[in-house]
């Protein structure tokens, strides 16, 4: 059974004569749901391109749910606040503030990498630079991970057709003069026949992108090759690898977010205490953001670092897994107990140590043996 059916029972319970039951119930039943993931951001952050991007295919514009490998799905929001979804994707054109979110449960995308590096060929290379300054810094902070992505390069890559692999195959051998000069702008390269449906399709920084693959080989597998150039497959690993491999964690925590809203609204202070302890005490919450702090590097426990990201599910949640790089479990805990109480760590180091060890005797405790 959850673990936090007992909580949701009596939340209903609770508000079994309140005007918000509906709302609430509606919520908590979402625990046995797919994962609802938001794909949010402002007017212009290219919200539906991304989306498409990212599922493969076009997707009509508003808000829609599109179905997600391992039982998740995306919802484009247009507007409002995205509350009733257990995890967000927000779309940042360029780095800088985010709106409140839950760093848990959200992963940032960089949605227009192309511009930070000037539209240039290399542009993707740059941003991804930019993308690990800012996860491994405040913005980190507050998301699991950020990613930088070209959502137009990355469609059109998806959606490429062997009539435009073979434009594009043309274009790659003009001399690199003319080339240059027909991709100074996009005025310049839609003056030539055929060229505003490439640009449709790809932009003009995805054309510049295809051209150079195609110079360097990728001529047959030119849509594949833009789709891993423009971070889409970056994206896709990072919103399975964060939110959709931790669902269950994640419907849990939105379930007892769900319960603290409307304790807010309609306080039942016995009811508050027992949701705030849960939300504080869920182990899995701390493992989650300690791998992405490990992961970005903004904690650092030197050459543990590989045994601890294990120990904490980066690779899968199964006790097998976990172990893969660790002795037996009993050792295990002992081993890491002292990285807990070493003085050679700082006082971060040590707290991170200190959520390895509650993992390793979650797996003693349960008894399993590699």
């Amino acid at each position: 059974m959850n673990p936090v059916w007992p909580l949701v029972d009596q939340a209903l319970s609770a508000y079994r004569d309140s005007p918000r039951l509906p709302h609430l119930r509606a919520r908590l039943a979402r625990l046995e749901g797919p994962l609802r993931i938001a794909v949010t951001g402002a007017p212009e952050s290219g919200r539906t391109t991304l989306l498409a991007a990212v599922v493969g295919e076009p997707v009509p514009g508003g808000r829609i749910a599109v179905e997600w490998p391992g039982g998740a799905e995306l919802v484009e929001f247009t507007d409002g606040d995205p509350s009733d979804v257990d995890a967000v994707v927000h779309l940042l054109p360029h780095p800088g503030a985010l709106p409140d979110t839950d760093p848990v449960s959200t992963v940032v995308a960089l949605s227009r990498a192309d511009e930070l590096g000037g539209g240039r060929t290399d542009a993707l290379t740059s941003a991804r630079r930019v993308a690990r300054r800012h996860a491994s810094a405040e913005l980190g902070e507050r998301c699991q991970d950020v990613v930088a992505v070209a959502g137009l390069a990355g469609l059109g890559g998806a959606l490429l057709t062997r009539a435009e692999v073979a434009e594009l195959v043309g274009l790659a051998g003009l001399p690199q003069s003319d080339l240059a000069s027909m991709l100074l702008s996009a005025d310049r390269f839609t003056a030539h026949p055929g060229a505003d449906e490439l640009v449709g399709r790809l932009g003009l920084f995805g054309v510049r992108l295809a051209v150079e693959l195609v110079r360097r080989g990728f001529g047959d597998s030119l849509g594949a090759e833009l789709v891993h150039a423009s971070g889409i497959a970056d994206l896709r690993e990072a919103i399975t690898r964060n939110l959709v491999e931790r669902a269950q964690v994640l419907r849990v925590r939105s379930a007892l977010l769900a319960i603290g809203s409307a304790l807010r609204e309609d306080p039942r202070p016995a009811l508050a205490a027992e949701v705030e302890r849960a939300l504080v005490s869920t182990h899995e919450t701390r493992e989650l953001r300690l791998l992405s702090a490990l992961r970005l590097g903004r904690v650092s426990l030197g050459e543990a670092d590989r045994e601890a990201r294990q120990l904490l599910g980066e690779r899968g949640t199964a006790p097998n897994t976990r172990l893969a790089l660790s002795g037996e479990p009993y050792e295990t805990f002992l081993r890491w107990r002292a990285h807990a109480e070493d003085g050679a760590f700082d006082h971060r180091q040590r707290q991170a140590a200190a959520v390895v060890v509650r993992t390793c005797e979650a797996l003693v405790s349960a008894g399993h043996v590699r």
